[in-house]
């Protein structure tokens, strides 16, 4: 029997009818490097443990169905469906209530995206390369309401004093500018680490970035670390075998 799962409660504005919940790691039935909470299928947990997790999360939630995903760092989002398919994409998106779009990470940064209206959500898994690829213009353009209608909350990803990285990642965000004040932009997401031809990279920052380019300005969260929080979150950078948490919305 798994115990309950820690969830993290978003803190913003999204309507009354929109549900959001992020897991931690506390509480599951996972064990070993997967303790305990893992919601990952793909991470050679036990079967049955991330199963066990699984059911307890939508028990908790009190969510009918929830759309897991196969993802592959690209910029695919599909849209979300009841029949209990695991789908491949990055994101996810739907209008149906008591469904709720979920994506798994462990330092990649999970993004919710809701309209004003609460008439529909999206979930996204945004590492590096789905960011640089613009998986955030996509998934925006899901949406039936005005990009300056959405909110969006940014989940638990790696902080920028750990996330160091090589030239390829910057020219790869470089490619992406369309002016120079967006490579400036883009620039001061990137501060040089000691290491000659490394820098860090400020995730946060550069989904920031993006939403603001695809005229989401309303956003929150973005304060995390899941490298220096071992405690709350699974790392993948700091632990390579590890569990992975889930970042859900969905409409009740």
């Amino acid at each position: 029997m798994a115990k309950d799962i820690k969830l993290i409660t978003p803190d913003w504005p999204a309507p009354a009818n929109i549900g959001a919940a992020i897991s931690t790691r506390v509480g599951g039935a996972s064990r070993g490097p997967y303790a305990s909470a893992n919601l990952g299928l793909h991470v050679d947990d036990q079967l049955d443990a991330v199963q066990a997790n699984r059911s307890t999360l939508a028990q908790q939630l009190n969510i009918q169905h929830i759309q897991w995903l196969e993802q592959v760092h690209g910029t695919d989002i599909v849209h979300a469906a009841s029949d209990g398919l695991t789908r491949t994409a990055d994101g996810a998106t739907t209008t149906e209530t008591g469904l709720a779009c979920a994506v798994l990470t462990a330092d990649c940064l999970p993004i919710l995206l809701c309209d004003r209206d609460g008439h529909q959500v999206a979930a996204v898994h945004a590492g590096w390369r789905g960011l640089a690829k613009g998986i955030v213009a996509k998934a925006v353009a899901q949406f039936d309401a005005q990009a300056d209608q959405l909110l969006a909350y940014l989940g638990p990803a790696i902080g920028s004093q750990k996330f160091e990285v090589g030239v390829d990642v910057l020219e790869a965000f470089f490619e992406l500018a369309a002016s120079a004040e967006a490579a400036d932009a883009i620039a001061a997401a990137f501060i040089p680490a000691h290491k000659p031809l490394k820098f860090f990279a400020d995730l946060y920052l550069l989904a920031r970035l993006a939403l603001s380019q695809s005229h989401v300005h309303a956003v929150y969260g973005g304060d995390f670390c899941t490298v220096t929080d071992a405690e709350h979150f699974y790392s993948y950078r700091r632990d390579g075998t590890t569990g992975r948490m889930a970042s859900l919305i969905w409409r009740r």
